[in-house]
């Protein structure tokens, strides 16, 4: 079959190269609008499709984005997806996501694939092990968002939690109950992971201030795969905590599995509470009392950084945007009393 041209349609809609040109640009200010319906009905009824390749090449635009997260499994990672994914889809750009599992030479594969495909900016949940290639992207202007994490010394947009501000939420609402033995469960502590790191200091800053103690064993950090193995350990010691913070939706599954396997009854037995407001925390019995990351904010302000940045009209200064969590309370966590002995 002869491939349909431009000149095919112009031809059919008795309007000139540049006028489908100028319609397939979405610049319409000059034509009318049944010059419009023409085109369109043209278009559709030669199958007419635009050379994606070469319209790219003139414009310097490929209209695309890439987006590189860490762990796609992740709610706040699904849900800031969504928000970036519908920000494009109104401006007529496309999106390729990359998974890393935070795995750095996944992710230096991933930027340099993405960038060959020229895209013109890229949002990343970065791995922080990437330095110098975040830097000559830095360097050489290129459109860049870090999003949930940022990374010392790179001078990049960032969109990111208070996460001192949610750990200060978790704990002080569980002081305020009157629990006194507060466990947190994170996975590993690595210096480059900031926002577990903020996390941890906002959790013994806040029991601290509380006046409560701050109990390394209390502290589970582990990879997730090992998590309920460490909470029965803690469970055996003779005095586990009354309450845990799980920081993360990956963390509290853990929770949730160990609870159930072992016959512990939430709250009565342990309060729970943790950070990202999971879809099942309302149906789950009890009900969760979570802190939620407002994500969709959050996906709307790396996108709408990225377009500043690839509009070009006007110096790019770099920005820390952090985002305030907000308490859901629901029913993991007993109302009132006082939780000395026993396991509460």
């Amino acid at each position: 079959m002869k491939k349909v041209t431009m000149a095919d349609v112009a031809k059919l809609a008795n309007v000139s190269k540049s006028t489908v040109s100028q319609y397939l640009n979405k610049r319409y200010e000059y034509m009318s609008e049944e010059t419009r319906k023409r085109i369109a009905r043209a278009i559709e009824e030669l199958g007419y499709q635009p050379n994606i390749i070469a319209r790219s090449l003139k414009q310097k635009t490929t209209a695309t984005i890439g987006v590189i997260v860490f762990n796609i499994l992740h709610m706040l990672t699904i849900q800031v997806l969504h928000a970036i994914e519908e920000a494009c889809q109104e401006r007529g750009f496309h999106v390729i996501v990359c998974n890393t599992d935070d795995d750095p030479e996944k992710e230096k594969k991933y930027i340099e694939m993405l960038r060959a495909k020229q895209v013109d900016g890229l949002i990343i949940f970065p791995t922080g092990k990437n330095a110098e290639i975040y830097q000559k992207m830095v360097e050489e202007r290129f459109p860049l968002i870090f999003v949930d994490r940022m990374v010392p010394g790179i001078k990049a947009d960032a969109v990111l939690l208070d996460n001192k501000k949610a750990a200060a939420l978790a704990v002080e609402y569980l002081a305020e109950r009157g629990y006194q033995r507060i466990g947190v469960v994170a996975p590993p502590l690595v210096s480059h992971v900031i926002p577990r790191m903020e996390r941890i200091e906002g959790f013994r800053q806040t029991l601290t201030e509380k006046g409560l103690p701050v109990i390394a064993d209390y502290v589970v950090a582990a990879e997730i795969s090992s998590i309920q193995s460490e909470l029965a350990k803690l469970f055996a010691s003779g005095r586990p905590p009354q309450a845990l913070f799980a920081i993360n939706d990956l963390t509290l599954m853990e929770i949730l599995h160990f609870v159930k396997n072992n016959g512990i009854h939430v709250p009565d037995d342990l309060a729970l509470i943790s950070i990202d407001d999971v879809p099942f925390a309302d149906i789950y019995t009890p009900t969760l009392t979570t802190i939620a990351q407002p994500t969709f904010a959050m996906g709307k302000k790396a996108a709408e950084r990225l377009f500043l940045q690839i509009a070009r009209k006007q110096k790019h200064k770099p920005q820390i945007f952090r985002f305030p969590p907000t308490l859901i309370e629901r029913k993991s966590v007993r109302q009132r009393g006082n939780h000395n002995d026993g396991r509460q």
